[in-house]
């Protein structure tokens, strides 16, 4: 059973920094691709990063390339979005999902088949 668990949400002031992490167990590929995703109430989930996990490749959307950065912990099992420069519209409720390799890195969230439960972050101006 494939499960993924997020953590490192909570507040900060706008121009700070916080570490996502999404921690992958029981998926039996060697490769496949994490992506971040957020939400706020009343909108529709966002893509926000893309990584494949045992390979290369890493995407980020446009509103957050510049201050976001994707990676991973093949050690761990663990992909990390390394989030600075924070602003109030970063605030939302963050998710990890999982989907195969040979499918791609994708940033329709329907197409990802695993889902953390989340982890919120806000950021206060």
């Amino acid at each position: 059973q494939v499960q993924l668990v997020e953590s490192g949400g909570g507040s900060v002031q706008a121009g700070g920094s916080l570490r996502l992490s999404c921690t992958v167990s029981g998926y039996t590929d060697t490769r496949f691709c994490v992506g971040w995703f957020r939400q706020t109430p009343g909108k529709q989930r966002e893509w926000v990063a893309a990584i494949y996990f045992g390979a290369r490749g890493t995407y980020l959307a446009d509103s957050v390339e510049d201050r976001f950065t994707i990676t991973q912990d093949s050690v761990e099992d663990t992909v990390y979005l390394q989030m600075a420069s924070l602003k109030p519209e970063d605030s939302a409720m963050y998710y990890c999902a999982a989907r195969p390799a040979y499918q791609g890195c994708g940033i329709g969230p329907a197409a990802y088949s695993y889902w953390g439960q989340g982890t919120q972050v806000t950021v206060s101006s």
